[in-house]
C-alpha cells in the first residue's frame, strides 16, 4: 500500500474523508477516545469529524457521565466512554508506573517511600469528593510530613485511577482541574481481566492499517507482537512502500488513493497525528523543520488532500470583537485549494469563535 492509500485508510476510520452521522458518543467509543489534555480540545476534534455538532450534547455526556476525561493512552488525558475507561486504565497502568519510576523530578524522592498508605489515604480523601491538586497536596502534607509533598501527590496522579470531573471540559466553562476515582464516579469496578485482544483490534478498525510498531507509539505498551501475531488468523495482512509489514481487519474501508479528501482543521494534539511510529502518511519528512517558521501559539493544524499542510490559530479582537482565523500553509496551494481551505476556515471559525462581531479568515504562506 503506498502512503497515499494509507493515507485514506485512516482519514475514513478516522471520520475525516466525510462527515459521518455518528453521535458524539459513538464517535468517541469507535475512535477508541479523543486526545483531551487540553481540556476543549475534542469539541474541535468531533466538529472536524461529525454532521451537525453540537458543543452542549458533548457537555451533556460529561456531566451524565457517559464519557471521562482519564489518562490513559501513553500517559495521557483522553476523553473515553465510560465502559473503555475502566478496560484502558487498567491495560495501560504499566505505562504510568514506568513513568513514575522514570521520573526526572520526583524519583529521588520517591525512592525507598513505601507507597501503599499513602495511595489508600489518598484513594479515601478523593473519594469523599472531587478534590483539586491543591487540596490533595494540603492533605498529604498534613498526613505524611516526612516525605516530599508533590512527589506523593505526583504518585497518586500515576497509581490512582483518576478522572477530571465537570465543569472542566465543558464547552463555554472554565475550572481548576478537580479529580476522583473512576471507580468513585461511575459506581463500578475497573475491568479485572481486560482484553487486550479486543482493543488492539479496535486500534486497527480507528488507525489501521498499522505496524506492531504503531500500535505500540499509539499505547506504550510492550509485547504488542505477541498480541499481534495471536490475533493473525483475525487479520489481513499489507506492506507498505519500504516492505513493512502492516495489519488490519479483513473488512475495514480501504478507498481508492486518489478519493477525495476535503480540509480538515485538527485539534492541537489530535490522535490522528499522535497515533503511529511512522507518520510519513500524514506528512511529509520536512514537516518539522517547516512549522519551525511558522507563527506561534499554534492552535491546531490543518490538513489539505489528507495530509498537514499548515498550521492554524484564532486571532481576537477583545471580546466579543472580530475573530480572525490565521492559517499558515506550509506546503504551496493553489487558488482552488485556497478557495477550499478558505471555505472550511470561516465555517470552522463561526464554531470556535460563536461569539464574535465578525469572522474572517486570512492564509498565510510559510516559505
Amino acid at each position: 500500500m503506498s502512503a497515499r492509500a494509507l493515507n485514506r485508510a485512516t482519514l475514513e476510520r478516522q471520520l475525516l474523508l466525510g462527515r459521518a452521522s455518528l453521535s458524539p458518543l459513538e464517535a468517541v467509543e469507535h475512535l477508541v477516545g479523543l486526545q483531551a489534555q487540553v481540556p476543549l480540545n475534542p469539541y474541535t476534534a468531533l466538529w472536524s469529524r461529525l454532521e451537525g455538532f453540537r458543543p452542549e450534547e458533548l457537555g451533556r455526556l460529561l456531566v451524565e457521565r457517559a464519557l471521562v476525561r482519564i489518562v490513559v493512552m501513553r500517559g495521557t488525558i483522553h476523553l473515553v466512554t465510560a465502559d473503555d475507561a475502566l478496560v484502558l486504565r487498567p491495560l495501560t497502568q504499566p505505562v504510568l508506573d514506568g513513568q513514575l519510576a522514570r521520573h526526572g523530578e520526583h524519583k529521588a524522592a520517591l525512592a525507598g517511600v513505601d507507597l501503599e498508605p499513602v495511595v489508600q489515604y489518598a484513594r479515601a480523601f478523593l473519594e469523599e469528593e472531587p478534590r483539586t491538586g491543591s487540596d490533595l497536596r494540603a492533605a498529604l502534607a498534613e498526613r505524611f510530613p516526612e516525605h516530599h509533598t508533590a512527589a506523593l501527590a505526583e504518585a497518586c496522579r500515576h497509581l490512582l485511577p483518576l478522572v477530571q470531573v465537570p465543569p472542566r471540559g465543558i464547552w463555554g466553562k472554565t475550572s481548576q482541574p478537580s479529580s476522583t476515582t473512576v471507580e468513585a464516579w461511575l459506581g463500578r469496578p475497573l475491568e479485572r481481566s481486560p482484553s487486550i485482544d479486543d482493543v488492539v483490534l479496535r486500534y486497527f478498525g480507528a488507525f489501521g492499517p498499522a505496524t506492531v510498531a504503531d500500535v505500540a507509539a499509539w499505547s506504550r505498551l510492550t509485547g504488542l507482537r505477541e498480541v499481534v501475531e495471536r490475533l493473525q488468523p483475525r487479520l489481513r495482512r499489507f506492506r507498505n512502500e519500504r516492505g513493512v509489514e502492516l495489519h488490519d481487519l479483513p473488512d475495514a474501508p480501504r478507498p481508492e488513493p486518489d478519493a477525495p479528501a476535503p480540509p480538515r482543521f485538527l485539534p492541537t494534539y489530535d490522535n490522528l497525528l499522535l497515533s503511529h511510529a511512522d507518520r510519513a502518511r500524514f506528512r511529509s519528512p520536512r514537516a518539522h523543520a517547516d512549522f519551525s517558521h511558522v507563527s506561534t501559539p499554534i492552535q491546531g493544524t490543518v490538513l489539505h488532500d489528507g495530509f498537514v499542510s499548515g498550521a492554524w490559530r484564532v486571532e481576537r479582537d477583545g471580546a466579543g470583537g472580530a475573530a480572525t482565523l490565521v492559517v499558515d500553509h506550509v506546503r504551496p496551494l493553489s487558488k482552488r485549494s485556497a478557495s477550499s481551505v478558505a471555505a472550511e476556515g470561516r465555517r470552522f471559525l463561526r464554531f470556535v469563535a460563536a461569539d464574535a462581531a465578525a469572522h474572517d479568515v486570512r492564509l498565510v504562506a510559510v516559505e
